[in-house]
């Protein structure tokens, strides 16, 4: 699988990258056809302390999946935004499956 990270208007430290790898390479156990995922990351102008913000897209074969969380952190915002698209995975495993 082919992953893409992007930070927008901040740069993202190597744990941070580390930590999201990790989260969308785990998704591959949920689907076996997943090409590339594209994930980014940006800093809202929201007033709020909820401000950080993860939008995740998946190419598989016949559509993309997207998922987009805002959250305190990166880290809980990847986190959401990760599980969002597990159910998604797991929906086109079961209408592909025909149940």
């Amino acid at each position: 699988m082919d992953i893409k990270i992007h930070s927008l208007r901040f740069d993202a430290d190597e744990k941070l990258l580390d930590f999201i790898e990790s989260k969308v390479n785990k998704l591959g156990q949920f689907y076996d056809h997943i090409l590339a995922a594209e994930i980014t990351l940006r800093l809202d102008k929201s007033e709020t302390h909820e401000n950080k913000v993860a939008d995740i897209k998946l190419e598989i074969p016949g559509n993309d999946l997207f998922s987009k969380k805002q959250a305190k952190s990166f880290e809980e915002a990847t986190d959401l935004a990760t599980e969002a698209i597990r159910r998604q995975l797991k929906k086109t495993k079961e209408k592909q499956r025909g149940i």
